[in-house]
């Protein structure tokens, strides 16, 4: 007999819902939604889903008042369409007084904006490439005007799931970097990060638990074998999401392989510094690359990364022997139990 049985709210987004141009993307987010209330079902727990678009939060607030979930499971990465408001959720959730899985909302602040995330891991002595921001044209005119050593790489400075990366955001020289600068600028009209390119391999580390109490998952890595000669070895948005694109052919997550116990020491240590550095709890990913010498950098922080079927913190999973039930159970049994001994 199970020793705990929760009444869980599945909290996720329907903003996308409301957008005509975004029904793919919405039907995606449900999906998940449902596939993770089904593993707690399946865990024996008591799931429904709850959905949240932004301006509904009365709504919202009045259905958890009356339900009184023992946890929600927040899986909500944006609100009326802008991934920032994705923090409100946590700080609601805080000041209701429910027990929610996942960062609080100076967790997800600090990893939604990579500059500031970038300043923490530098201030706490934690490998990640230097960095600059460049948010317009003066900026763009004075990073472009410095010595760099190229190759850096560019993105969006507060999106992730690789939203505006293609194999040009590898910018080898000042005329590569003030192209695509430009390119980003005018369609994202956001601020970019550029940091210093990291050749060599990438890294996932999935993390869970809380405080002292925290597991690494089995590690894994891309395998960029079949990446055409001469294209940049990156997981680009085409990567994660286009099936025919040579991109997806070429990057393969795959257990880490040929690597030492002192290599795997240094991965690991470094994801747990920047996990402590950032305030992930409960579960999150770093992904790191790996030079020549060995050496990780950090080059992503997720507080709120994807837990679907298909996704690599379910690949990390199953290679530590559990199933699905079991990865989305014990993500919200370690949460719930956290919660509680804050209260104690």
């Amino acid at each position: 007999m199970r020793a705990m049985v929760l009444g869980i709210a599945v909290l996720y987004n329907t903003d996308y819902e409301h957008l005509a141009a975004a029904g793919a993307d919405a039907l995606a987010v449900r999906a998940s939604a449902e596939a993770i209330r089904d593993a707690l079902r399946v865990a024996g727990h008591r799931a429904e889903l709850m959905g949240m678009w932004g301006k509904d939060v009365a709504e919202v607030v009045t259905k958890l008042e009356r339900d009184r979930p023992d946890l929600v499971f927040n899986l909500c990465e944006s609100l009326n369409g802008i991934a920032r408001n994705e923090i409100a959720v946590p700080a609601l959730l805080d000041l209701l007084g429910f027990a929610y899985t996942g960062g609080d909302a100076m967790a997800l602040a600090c990893a939604l904006f990579k500059p500031r995330t970038k300043d923490v891991l530098l201030g706490r002595g934690i490998s990640t490439p230097p960095y600059r921001v460049i948010a317009n044209p003066a900026d763009l005119a004075r990073v472009a005007a410095e010595a760099l050593d190229y190759p850096w790489f560019v993105k969006l400075a507060n999106e992730d799931a690789s939203v505006g990366i293609t194999a040009d955001n590898v910018v080898r020289d000042a005329a590569g970097l003030a192209t695509r600068v430009r390119q980003l600028l005018a369609e994202f009209g956001e601020p970019l990060l550029l940091e210093r390119y990291v050749e060599g391999r990438e890294v996932n580390v999935t993390l869970l638990g809380s405080g002292d109490n925290v597991i690494m998952l089995p590690l894994h890595e891309i395998d960029f074998a079949a990446m055409p000669a001469g294209r940049p070895h990156i997981v680009s948005y085409a990567a994660k999401w286009d099936e025919n694109h040579v991109d997806y052919v070429g990057t393969k997550p795959v257990p880490l392989r040929d690597a030492d116990a002192a290599l795997v020491a240094r991965i690991a240590a470094t994801a747990r510094a920047a996990w402590d550095a950032v305030g992930l709890r409960d579960y999150g990913r770093v992904d790191l690359r790996v030079d020549a010498a060995g050496t990780p950098w950090v080059i992503d922080v997720n507080p709120n990364c994807d837990i679907s079927p298909d996704a690599g913190v379910h690949r990390a999973a199953m290679a530590h022997g559990w199933d699905y039930p079991t990865l989305i159970s014990r993500i919200a049994e370690l949460a719930y139990a956290r919660a509680q001994a804050t209260k104690a």
